[in-house]
């Protein structure tokens, strides 16, 4: 196993890049698997306020392999790529950044990190109404993995910001036939949704440490029967989960799209297959101190 001693001028650098970056477990994930593969890599947390200026860095960097892209750098990042895989340019964000032959190629691993995590969960989309609360990068991933890759009955989108949402909402129309509905964040809005939604999909950073004895969603809101799904995973349980439990709701914790993302990174990182398991170990270890 590599030791950090080991680190010297042919040492693969990878990184998390967003703002705040702080709560990231990604250099905890991503470095127990490097170690366990015994790869001559490393994994930083790097909180970006110059996004331009860090990709320039990457660039001029001989040994910058790749970058985990974080909120808010989502949307952005793919204007200053040289490359974006066509499904991720029609999502209209990216999650991954690998350096090819000085090339920065985009891609997202966030849509089938979250539907696998509904899969494993043994939720079925199909023919569901699933409501996001949130439309920025993640959320983006998520609409269009659903629209593309189930036969959910309805996309309902909620965001607090008429642009970002009418935004996607457009994309979403273009680009699929899935019925999409979209409505500005209100607190009467907001109950309707629920109210008509079978999958409650979380993607705001509401909730998320150190701010975590908040939610979105008042939990008289909730039905029988549905299912919440909180992309947030740190805390491990957020107070909308414990709530949505509490109801007696099958809840997703955003812990299981972290980590089928995070193997999927790993992967298009170094070439090879991730320690899943011992990624897996280390994130619940850091969350269940």
């Amino acid at each position: 196993m590599l030791e950090r001693e080991s680190i010297n001028f042919d040492t693969q650098i990878c990184a998390v890049i967003g703002n705040p970056i702080s709560h990231s477990l990604s250099p905890a994930i991503h470095n127990a698997g490097y170690a366990a593969k015994e790869l001559d890599f490393v994994y930083l947390p790097c909180q970006v306020e110059d996004l331009a200026g860090m990709l320039a860095g990457v660039r001029a960097m001989h040994n910058f392999r790749g970058l985990s892209v974080t909120i808010p750098h989502k949307v952005a990042a793919m204007g200053l790529v040289d490359e974006v895989a066509e499904a991720d340019r029609i999502i209209g964000s990216i999650n991954t950044i690998v350096k090819e032959n000085g090339r920065l190629l985009g891609l997202g691993t966030d849509g089938p990190g979250a539907l696998k995590a509904l899969t494993d969960a043994g939720v079925d989309p199909n023919s569901r109404t699933v409501l996001l609360l949130g439309c920025g990068g993640a959320a983006r991933a998520i609409a269009f993995a659903l629209a593309l890759k189930t036969k959910v009955a309805e996309l309902f989108l909620m965001d607090i910001d008429q642009q970002v949402l009418a935004g996607l909402a457009s994309d979403l129309k273009a680009h699929t036939s899935t019925k999409i509905a979209a409505e500005q964040f209100s607190a009467e809005a907001l109950a309707a949704a629920v109210g008509r939604a079978d999958i409650v999909i979380h993607c705001t950073p509401v909730g998320m440490y150190p701010k975590q004895d908040v939610s979105l969603v008042p939990p008289e809101l909730f039905h029988p029967g549905q299912t919440v799904f909180d992309i947030v995973y740190n805390p491990l349980e957020t107070r909308l989960l414990r709530e949505a439990k509490e109801r007696g709701l099958k809840t997703i914790s955003g812990v299981e799209m972290f980590i089928n993302q995070a193997v999927l990174q790993f992967e298009h990182f170094t070439g090879g297959a991730a320690p899943e398991d011992i990624m897996r170990r280390v994130v619940m270890e850091h969350l269940t101190k």
